[in-house]
């Protein structure tokens, strides 16, 4: 019954994906069901249908800062490629399904400040926006100023403002409540004059070259694994408990920066899961600080 509705409902609907081909780890087993969303309307529909049919659903951004179990997932998921946009003078309206790299360079190229840190960020606005996505000192949650969400308990459509959406270091109420699925965002930049946006996109392309010199692009990886406490790098502290290199199968924290975990090739969950509470148990037998995880489970 479910098959039949989701088949007849969803045009494209599929069966048995394997997840490990949409996050940026490379890892991880089949959704029992996948669909992709290229529009609002599509997006809402699926969702609505998945909680009618009681299936477990989960809203699949650019798969960037996610580990998928090997088993895979049991439900439905609804991957939002909602890709719309709209500038007025310094503010941009944007879909949730936008790549976040797609609206830096939409920012640039329209002499916008304030996302220059985004450069080489994989993943999704909605993703970047539920996880108050940052560097450099900077976060997205800085120049947001209203979210457009639809609230699956009273299944309507309701708009938060910037001190609604509670960002702080890598947090927002998305993260803390599911049932508020982001839909678009509306963006405030700072307007550039000429000079000024030539300034900024230097500094984009140091961002930029920053990243390569510091981190393991070559691998698969979901990004940093841990938040950093107050004060110091969670990649220091996985350092100085000389856990830098550590090695299970083929999951490695990677010798560049130890706060990614890095996919060496064929990777499983399994491993990426006994690295983390390796790291977690090592720095706080070893430093007593307690890590906390950045990146989301699925399927766990």
């Amino acid at each position: 019954m479910q098959t039949e509705r989701l088949e007849k409902e969803l045009p494209g609907f599929k069966k048995n994906i394997a997840l490990s081909d949409y996050t940026t780890f490379k890892i991880g087993g089949p959704a029992k069901y996948f669909y992709t969303a290229k529009n609002q309307e599509e997006f809402l529909k699926a969702i609505s249908l998945a909680k009618e049919l009681k299936l477990p659903f989960f809203v699949l951004g650019g798969g960037s800062n996610i580990l998928v179990s090997d088993d895979g997932f049991n439900g439905i998921v609804i991957r939002n490629q909602c890709s719309n946009f709209n500038i007025k003078d310094n503010r941009i309206l944007v879909e949730a399904g936008v790549r976040l790299e797609t609206l830096v360079s939409i920012s640039m190229e329209n002499q916008l400040a304030g996302l220059e840190w985004g450069a080489g960020i994989p993943g999704t606005v909605g993703g970047a926006i539920r996880g108050n996505a940052g560097a450099f000192g900077e976060a997205i949650g800085d120049i947001v100023q209203e979210v457009e969400i639809f609230n699956l308990k009273t299944e309507a459509k309701e708009k938060l403002s910037k001190s609604d959406c509670q960002f702080f270091y890598k947090e927002s109420i998305f993260k803390k409540d599911n049932n508020l699925i982001i839909l678009s965002a509306q963006m405030e930049f700072l307007k550039n004059n000429p000079e000024e946006a030539e300034i900024n996109k230097q500094k984009m392309i140091n961002y930029s070259i920053n990243r390569q010199k510091t981190q393991p692009l070559k691998f698969p990886s979901a990004g940093c694994v841990f938040k950093n406490p107050p004060d110091v790098s969670a990649g220091h502290l996985i350092d100085q408990c000389g856990l830098r290199g550590k090695t299970i199968n083929n999951v490695q924290i990677s010798e560049k920066h130890a706060n990614f975990f890095i996919n060496l090739g064929q990777g499983r969950a399994a491993d990426v899961r006994e690295l983390i509470e390796i790291a977690k148990k090592t720095v706080k037998d070893k430093l007593n600080i307690q890590l906390e995880e950045e990146i989301q489970y699925l399927g766990f």
